[in-house]
């Protein structure tokens, strides 16, 4: 079995094995015609059953015919133009060589002595990306797993700046439209999940700060400590950027952490055209970043970034064994001195291959792309009687539903378009999301594809309709 590791006597099999691979996701993006085959769970874990673990294949083109049937053949397919649910994006070539060469070298990053020349990439990625955010020369961060780990850690230092204050005591405060890991932080922070106070949106789903200057008022009445105010730049159901420099005055009027979850409209950071929609982004304590969202990195790649690198010391704890105090003193760079995570992977290197080959404002151009492909959807959804729109992009996502102009029952209106989004992602022609607004069920478009075109998102506009059509008739035909 050592003929399995790779080593120096074994880099013949390991470029065979590899390419091989590589060969057979080629040739299956190369074929896919549509976002997903419309598999269900039942259909598929029949043939996963039958395998026995305990029986392996000793060959490497035989485990990749398996995977062909059990992964490869209905896998969710980002790269496709007519996927356009989540925030997934597709993913740049260069970061997928990125990819291939941290899982091969396989370096850890928490101490100096397990990443060497890897340590310094991600610091300065984490410098590259403050200078963009526009924090001073005093700004620290570390990569993260993605944006939820970013935003615990954020939160984490937040509460541990507001100390002597009691746990009991303390405030965060977000908007009604913020993501659920702010109230999942909260909670395993030990503050609860009433700790977290939401403030209401505008009509643009931006928070309301007026609203928001009230609820502060109210908690320094009663007593309570705000800890922080999580300010969102590009919310998951609408790309909704909040007022980022009014609630940095507010911050500052009570001495309250301001933390800008950014993990979605990062990808401004790097556009020539709409940097300033985050103005404001730079008087934040802490910004959490997400390259694998509007980057088009694979997944992970994410980072918290802080103001004040003194602040990361809330996350440091030392161990003998792996990065004892005199290290500190020797100025040994070992990033698990400002991590939640021990082993970490070098997911660094991904976004510095991407930088490297294509340049930020490669990335940001491509970001541009989706933001103006999301305008001209909304523009067809706002003049299509077929649909009602929410709100006008600011980034890249519409939130809609079908409105059949025979039904007046806002349920009946529910289920079909419930019923639409599940016929579709049957039928694996395409493949959007859905939520909840006001308490009723509509449909999203995350566009995070350059490739996607307004053909496209009228195709599926049609095939939406069609199927909401589709049930209302049957519906009909069944109360006959």
């Amino acid at each position: 079995m050592r003929s399995h590791l790779l080593n120096g006597t074994t880099t013949e099999r390991y470029r065979r094995s590899v390419t091989e691979g590589i060969e057979r996701v080629a040739a299956r993006i190369a074929a896919t015609e549509r976002p997903f085959t419309g598999v269900t769970a039942d259909d598929l874990a029949p043939a996963l059953d039958r395998i026995d673990l305990d029986r392996p294949l000793h060959d490497t083109s035989a485990a990749l015919d398996e995977l062909e049937e059990l992964y490869l053949r209905d896998a969710v397919y980002f790269h496709h133009p007519r996927y356009l649910a989540h925030l997934n994006c597709p993913v740049v070539i260069p970061a997928v060589v990125g990819e291939a060469v941290l899982s091969a070298v396989n370096s850890s990053l928490d101490t100096w002595d397990q990443s060497a020349g890897g340590t310094l990439i991600e610091r300065r990625l984490i410098d590259w990306t403050a200078g963009r955010i526009g924090f001073g020369p005093a700004a620290d961060g570390v990569f993260t797993s993605g944006g939820t780990q970013s935003n615990l850690q954020a939160l984490l230092l937040a509460r541990e700046e507001a100390k002597p204050a009691a746990p009991a005591g303390l405030r965060v405060f977000a908007s009604e439209a913020s993501h659920f890991s702010v109230r999942k932080s909260a909670t395993l922070l030990g503050l609860g999940d009433d700790a977290v106070v939401s403030v209401p949106v505008d009509r643009d789903r931006r928070m309301h700060t007026v609203a928001l200057a009230r609820e502060l008022e109210r908690c320094a009445a009663e007593g309570l400590t705000p800890m922080a105010v999580v300010a969102t730049a590009g919310t998951t159901d609408f790309g909704s950027i909040d007022p980022l420099p009014e609630i940095a005055e507010l911050c500052d009027r009570y001495r309250t952490w301001m933390h800008v979850d950014a993990a979605y409209g990062c990808g401004l950071l790097v556009s020539r055209k709409n940097r300033d929609r985050i103005r404001g982004i730079e008087r934040a304590d802490s910004v959490t970043v997400d390259y694998h969202k509007s980057f088009f990195q694979p997944v992970s790649s994410s980072a918290v970034l802080v103001r004040d690198s003194a602040t990361l010391r809330h996350a440091t704890y030392h161990a003998e064994y792996l990065n004892p105090r005199r290290m500190v003193r020797e100025r040994v760079p070992n990033q698990v001195d400002k991590s939640l995570q021990t082993t970490r992977r070098f997911d660094a290197l991904k976004l510095w291959m991407t930088l490297r080959v294509m340049g930020a404002d490669g990335v940001g151009g491509l970001f541009d792309e989706v933001c103006d492909l999301a305008h001209e959807g909304w523009r067809l959804l706002a003049a299509d009687p077929r649909f009602d729109v929410v709100v006008e992009p600011q980034l890249s996502t519409l939130v809609f539903r079908c409105v059949p102009d025979s039904v007046t029952d806002p349920a009946e209106i529910d289920r079909a378009n419930l019923y639409a989004r599940k016929a579709l992602f049957a039928s694996g022609d395409a493949v959007v999301a859905g939520t909840k607004v006001d308490g009723r069920h509509y449909l999203k478009f995350t566009l995070l594809n350059p490739e996607t075109t307004v053909d496209d998102i009228t195709a599926v506009l049609d095939l939406i309709a069609g199927h909401a059509e589709q049930y209302l008739g049957a519906s009909l035909d069944r109360a006959c």
